[in-house]
């Protein structure tokens, strides 16, 4: 490194501002590790308790970007994407991507793995049986080009800081910093080479921003961030007091976007899927207002474009596109058990984080980076908020590889999911929106 590490430390743990050319070395330090692992862990945790100013957040981000390669672009489409912070239930991305292809816009959507309760868009797609998330460019182009939307895994080569910046944030306490995750998101999304991003920042019990508060700085600054890199970003601040959908677990939540492209899906799904299309089309300038999108969704939704579009991808990914018509192909869960009411009355609830960590426990998510998920495991409502039920009706069913397994997360679902006397309604899906200008 040019400078001496610990005086930057000690300069960001003091307060000040750091120069461009400060972050900049600190960043090449990581790629390199010059910078050692505990000076790194003391200045992630400087930055978790001073701060960043917007220009030191955007010159991170852009030093992050950097460090990798940047995706080429291919055609002359527009380019956008959309990005969630995750929760239970998220499987947007798996409609969202061919619903905005379908459109004429270029859609290249590098997702992550699900860590503890929150579900990974990527998983997911493993669990479609031959489906390839691990691409080079050239083959990320190819799909990109050949289908209007490409959806794998970050490779080691894109924002090669980010890596072990967030690992090491995982063990030193400091993933709670706006400007670092702010950092985190962008250094990947904007080596997409995109004209727009929509950002989805879940806020609520199984959310990782708990406070609207915390969501709306997180908001602001990926907006101000990503505007400062000359990309265009929509941020919304979405629900997650409430599981998405009815189906949680990677398997399951493929079957219900099926459901959602033949016109059967959850409400709750379909209306965020579509206001996040909607936003998308408009950064993407193929339409100049809402409901001119919101027409142009519906109407490739109804032809079967978005259908056709999946498929295409399938067969480019390496996914079996018979699961459209076979849904027995994606697996099934040896043991399916419901969940039954114990009274008769009004579902007050559905405790998102419970649900998720039951999940975990069935073996449909992590613990570890590390760990093995089982594809076919899961849950599905059938009550949610608000409902009502009578005693010995299901509220939910249970998909398990054992009949003990399932009892467990029974167990969980049950105390998740009260039955009384009063209807309460679920919050506002969307409840924020913050643009660029």
């Amino acid at each position: 490194m040019k400078f001496h590490p610990a005086r930057l430390i000690q300069k960001k743990r003091d307060g000040h501002s750091l120069a461009d050319d400060e972050i900049i070395d600190l960043v090449a330090g990581v790629v390199d590790r010059s910078l050692h692992d505990a000076q790194l862990g003391a200045f992630l945790m400087a930055v978790l308790w001073r701060g960043m100013t917007p220009h030191e957040t955007a010159t991170l981000t852009s030093a992050m970007r950097d460090s990798g390669v940047r995706l080429p672009r291919c055609g002359d489409a527009p380019r956008v994407d959309k990005h969630s912070t995750g929760g239970v239930g998220d499987k947007t991305s798996l409609l969202l991507a061919p619903w905005v292809a379908s459109c004429g816009v270029h859609v290249p959507m590098i997702s992550g793995r699900g860590l503890g309760h929150t579900g990974g868009t990527i998983d997911k797609l493993q669990s479609i049986p031959g489906y390839r998330t691990s691409l080079d460019t050239d083959e990320f182009n190819r799909v990109l080009s050949g289908c209007g939307f490409a959806m794998a895994s970050a490779n080691k080569d894109i924002a090669r800081a980010d890596g072990r910046m967030y690992a090491a944030r995982d063990v030193t306490a400091t993933i709670e910093s706006v400007p670092l995750i702010t950092s985190s998101i962008l250094a990947k999304k904007l080596a997409e080479n995109l004209d727009g991003l929509v950002m989805d920042v879940k806020c609520g019990r199984a959310a990782f921003m708990k406070s609207t508060d915390e969501a709306d700085r997180l908001l602001q600054s990926i907006v101000e961030v990503g505007s400062a890199a000359g990309v265009r970003v929509t941020a919304l601040r979405t629900d997650m007091d409430h599981p998405l959908g009815l189906a949680y677990g990677n398997s399951l939540e493929v079957l219900e976007i099926l459901d959602c492209l033949q016109g059967n899906g959850p409400r709750d799904t379909m209306e965020l899927t579509m206001v996040l299309a909607v936003e998308m089309l408009l950064l993407a300038g193929v339409a100049t207002h809402a409901d001119e999108a919101r027409a142009t969704l519906e109407k490739k939704l109804r032809d079967g474009s978005v259908l056709r579009c999946l498929q295409r991808n399938l067969e480019l990914q390496g996914g079996d596109p018979r699961i459209v018509d076979d849904r027995g192909r994606l697996g099934r869960a040896p043991v399916v058990e419901p969940v039954l009411a114990a009274s008769t009355g009004f579902v007050l609830d559905v405790e998102p984080l419970r649900i998720g960590h039951a999940i975990v426990d069935l073996g449909g998510g992590r613990r570890t980076p590390t760990d093995a998920v089982d594809p076919v495991v899961g849950i599905v409502l059938a009550r949610t908020q608000g409902e009502p039920v009578q005693r010995g009706e299901a509220l939910a069913f249970v998909h398990a590889r054992t009949a003990a397994a399932a009892a467990m997360a029974a167990t969980e679902v049950q105390g998740a999911m009260p039955v009384g006397d009063h209807q309460h309604s679920r919050r506002a899906l969307i409840q924020q929106r913050v643009f660029s200008g």
